[in-house]
């Protein structure tokens, strides 16, 4: 890997600051739901504390637009936090200021600190370098260990590498050397599944596996778009009309290059979108006036579950259907299963899918569950996320040193 890693940095009694992503779901009485994206940041935050660092992180939660809002503090997530390191975590009310300095001059080495929900203050989204100087001040080291937030061009994953060393943690080390072999060096054959709801999401996805994969299998509300543009008629089904157009050139690309993109050959579908709604099973020249199609149909997971016994490498972003809402989960879990059970290599992105394969008991069997969401979307894409490209200009700028 050609960045900077936490282990190239002696850390003893150093101030450093983690940004980490304890961005997890909330119930209706603030207590974490999901605590999974908080155990991805523990190796990081332990190796820290074993070699007598003096531990600062940085987290965002929700979206509250540079304002305080009281359901979006972050105490819920350092109570967990303390549970899983079984270890007290010092807890600011403020990201930057009087408090916080304070706080961070009391820390011992091997003590962590956190400091409140970063997106409270205003320069975080716009990368003020005001706001940036300032949390860099609070310590001698950065490290970004929060893979799920590198597509962000904020101040705490960009403008902080900017005014101090900066390197990657060990999840974020972990992330980029599994998605970049997965793609660099891949068995055969590679197979990517793509679902959910928009096409839009996932044009340049697609247009990178068209000439990476050699199988792309679409499912969700996203392959309705595609099977119009093929000029199938589907009903009341979802249907992104205004990317028709671009769903065309993607479906000649695949077969100027010999590939097919993969789509239903058959759909559940329903005339009102509800929890047991009456459901019947269409070919996809059957949808009629007034059904919308909700999941892939059997002859569609049979043909799926075939090709993934076959792949190598497995990478799948996106549900194959409403599978929030029974039994329209039916296609997502049945390939899911096909996809634990496959001999290849198996990796998933991006929330839906992996609370699916949660929901379904499914995640010890996956090989590997990124913590990205948009992050490993863009990464397949090819494109360098904000937040690694930052850790590389403080390489290169130690080294011209």
């Amino acid at each position: 890997m050609e960045l900077a890693s936490i282990r190239d940095f002696s850390v003893q009694g150093k101030r450093v600051l983690v940004r980490v992503d304890l961005n997890v779901p909330l119930d209706e009485q603030g207590e974490v739901r999901d605590g999974t994206r908080i155990k991805a940041s523990l190796p990081t935050i332990r190796y820290l504390l074993e070699r007598g660092a003096k531990v600062i992180l940085v987290s965002h939660l929700g979206r509250p637009k540079g304002k305080v809002k009281e359901e979006l503090r972050l105490d819920s997530g350092a109570q967990r936090l303390s549970y899983f390191l079984k270890k007290k975590v010092h807890k600011t009310t403020q990201v930057v200021g009087e408090e916080v300095h304070k706080a961070v001059e009391q820390l011992s080495p091997g003590e962590l600190l956190l400091l409140e929900n970063v997106r409270f203050e205003p320069g975080e989204e716009k990368n003020d370098p005001r706001f940036a100087r300032e949390l860099a001040s609070l310590a001698d080291l950065y490290i970004n260990d929060a893979f799920g937030t590198a597509h962000r061009a904020h101040a705490s994953t960009v403008g902080v590498a900017e005014f101090l060393p900066a390197a990657c943690g060990l999840l974020m080390e972990k992330e980029i050397n599994i998605l970049a072999g997965c793609l660099e060096l891949p068995q055969r054959p590679l197979l990517t599944i793509l679902g959910g709801a928009k096409v839009s999401d996932k044009i340049g996805v697609i247009k990178r596996f068209i000439g990476l994969a050699d199988y792309i299998l679409i499912g969700g509300a996203m392959a309705n778009t595609f099977l119009k543009a093929k000029g199938f008629e589907l009903g009341d089904s979802l249907v992104e009309e205004d990317k028709l157009k671009e769903a065309r050139t993607l479906l000649e690309q695949a077969q100027r290059k010999g590939k097919d993109l993969i789509l239903p050959q058959d759909l559940v579908v329903v005339k009102e979108l509800k929890e047991g709604a009456f459901s019947k099973i269409n070919a996809i020249e059957a949808v009629e006036p007034g059904w919308k199609a909700v999941d892939i149909g059997p002859q569609t997971i049979e043909k799926f579950t075939r090709l993934l016994r076959e792949a190598k490498v497995i990478l799948w972003n996106g549900p194959l259907g409403v599978f929030e809402l029974p039994p329209f989960h039916r296609g997502t879990e049945a390939v899911a299963r096909a996809v634990a059970q496959a001999q290849g290599y198996t990796v998933i992105g991006g929330g839906d899918i992996v609370a699916a394969v949660e929901q379904f008991g499914l995640a010890s069997a996956i090989d590997h569950i990124s913590t990205g969401g948009g992050a490993t979307l863009e990464f397949w894409e090819g494109k360098e996320l904000p937040g690694i490209a930052a850790l590389r200009r403080s390489k290169e700028k130690k080294e011209e040193r």
